[in-house]
């Protein structure tokens, strides 16, 4: 009963909920962002450049002929290999608009959290030297 004594403690210590909850909301958050790059900003930015989609740009390395190992003589074609810069692109995009809501957020969460509420301060009781100035200036305008 040691192990799962130990485990239920670790878990009913919040840590592992608030991770769990942070894990999940994070990948909505970021599904939702992912969305908001494809969908939404980068097709007026493919219009602006030409009309393509970013996923679209590519290289393709030129055809190789490899010699059939079972047909001497003979060439074998294989499919030309691409370089995918536009998904490349597409993925540095997502990253940096994701990487600029997270700050942004996390700034907004720590200026919340450093704004101490303020209580006005109640008046302070006068010190001595305050009395006596202020009874030697109430006997001054009695003269």
């Amino acid at each position: 009963m040691g192990f799962i004594s130990e485990f239920k403690a670790f878990v009913e210590r919040g840590n592992v909920v608030d991770l769990a909850v942070g894990v999940i909301m994070g990948g909505a958050f970021g599904k939702i962002l992912n969305s908001l790059v494809a969908d939404v900003l980068m097709p007026p930015i493919g219009y602006v450049v030409g009309g393509k989609k970013f996923t679209d740009i590519k290289f393709t390395l030129p055809e190789v002929p490899i010699p059939d190992p079972l047909n001497l003589g003979q060439f074998q074609k294989l499919e030309p290999a691409t370089v995918n810069i536009g998904n490349f692109l597409q993925a540095t995009f997502d990253f940096l608009i994701i990487a600029v809501c997270v700050f942004l957020m996390i700034k907004a969460m720590n200026s919340l959290k450093a704004a101490p509420a303020t209580v006005p301060a109640a008046p302070s009781e006068p010190t001595s030297t305050e009395k006596l100035l202020t009874e030697i200036r109430d006997l001054l305008k009695t003269r």
